[in-house]
């Protein structure tokens, strides 16, 4: 089945034609910059040469149009009509406890999205938007709900809890959801089937380090803890986010300062984390350059970040009595050999021992086992592929098959 993926942000649009019958790209791209002076637009069909251009593109409706103008187009030759699609699957980050899987996406889904606004901000605006966008420009095609959280649900009460009154959980759903979830998903169950595992008795932690930065427990194939938590903006440092803090610094933030919430807000979401740390950059590339000219400050972030993936990854052996493997994922995690061994050096006693050779060999994009032989805990690579899991959910959803590759 031909799947069209799509993912937005506040000012982009970004997009993957999967065939889910043999699981290979079609095309992909992205319209970034969506009601600036000029948008970017690049499109990547497969085993094609890309293309990039810019134009004016005022809206997400707009984005949607010039990503069909492009697939539709004769001189691509990828889609001859619009009903070779025949499923659309929206990446939404915020399910609140409402959504437990991916869901066909009608009025009642739509209002739910809308009200876990406050929930994650920056992320279902704009992904509320797309799927308005996208029905609006494919109205006769089933579009599907795959939600970030979803995959989380399976955390007990001890893990989801805050130590909060327990009224603000019952009144406003304040607890522990977890994001990232099509990630740790699809790529534990990739190492299920490299390995050849019983997904129900093998424990797995995985890594998910980007921009945006989570850690999971995966024991039996169920998420039982997660490092982000009511929001993304928790857990681990991240890009631009400061993970999680000492509640009694934001007061004493906004005392000192003189700060506003919504300022305060943008502080911790947009210029904390590695950038705050360090001064300089959010990216991770940037900042091994830096602090290999002598940039304390750029090592400090460096050092933080490895730190916290230690500790995550400690934390949750003690949670599970052990576990069969460690998976690395998403940009930092499968591009950067300095931070996966930082994370994980002298960590021997608990059966950890990275093949140092390996790490620094491994090509960007491969999957690959860089643990020792001696290791008693496989060191994994596993490069994440969420708009797969995302386009197979809706073709399962789209066909009403009870059917799916992922369970």
């Amino acid at each position: 089945m031909l799947v069209l993926v799509i993912n937005c942000g506040s000012s982009s649009v970004k997009y993957d034609l999967i065939q889910t019958t043999d699981e290979m790209g079609v095309c992909r791209g992205v319209v970034e910059r969506i009601g600036a002076v000029t948008s970017i637009v690049k499109h990547e069909p497969a085993g094609r040469e890309s293309s990039k251009d810019t134009k004016v593109i005022a809206n997400h409706s707009e984005a949607l149009q010039e990503i069909m103008n492009f697939l539709l187009s004769s001189d691509n030759e990828i889609i001859s009509d619009i009903s070779d699609i025949k499923a659309v699957g929206h990446r939404v980050v915020h399910g609140g406890e409402m959504f437990k899987d991916s869901v066909l996406i009608d009025d009642v889904v739509k209002e739910a999205i809308e009200q876990a606004f406050d929930l994650a901000p920056l992320h279902n605006p704009p992904n509320l938007k797309g799927i308005e966008a996208a029905q609006d420009r494919l109205p006769d095609i089933p579009h599907v709900a795959v939600f970030d959280t979803a995959f989380h649900h399976s955390l007990p009460p001890h893990a989801y809890l805050y130590g909060i009154p327990n009224r603000l959980y019952r009144r406003h759903k304040i607890r522990r959801y977890g994001f990232h979830g099509t990630s740790h998903y699809f790529v534990s169950r990739q190492y299920y089937k490299l390995r050849k595992k019983s997904k129900s008795k093998t424990n797995v932690i995985t890594c998910h380090l980007g921009n945006g930065a989570s850690i999971s427990a995966i024991k039996g194939g169920e998420s039982i803890d997660t490092s982000m938590g009511f929001t993304p903006l928790s857990g681990m440092v991240m890009g631009t986010r400061s993970g999680d803090l000492d509640p009694s610094i934001l007061f004493y933030i906004v005392e000192k300062e003189e700060l506003q919430l919504n300022s305060l807000h943008a502080m911790l979401n947009r210029h904390s984390g590695l950038l705050g740390i360090s001064g300089y950059a959010s990216d991770m590339r940037d900042l091994i350059s830096e602090a290999k000219n002598g940039d304390r400050r750029c090592q400090q972030a460096i050092d933080v970040f490895c730190y916290q993936i230690k500790k995550y990854i400690g934390s949750y052996m003690g949670v599970m009595n052990g576990c069969d493997a460690v998976i690395f994922t998403a940009g930092i995690g499968e591009n950067s050999p300095l931070v996966r061994k930082k994370a994980l050096e002298q960590m021997d006693h608990l059966g950890i021992e990275i093949d140092e050779q390996k790490n620094n060999e491994l090509v960007p994009g491969k999957t690959e086992r860089i643990s020792t032989d001696a290791s008693k805990v496989d060191v994994m690579v596993i490069p994440t592929n969420e708009e797969l899991v995302i386009a197979i959910d809706a073709a399962k959803i789209a066909s009403a098959s009870d059917q799916s590759p992922w369970v």
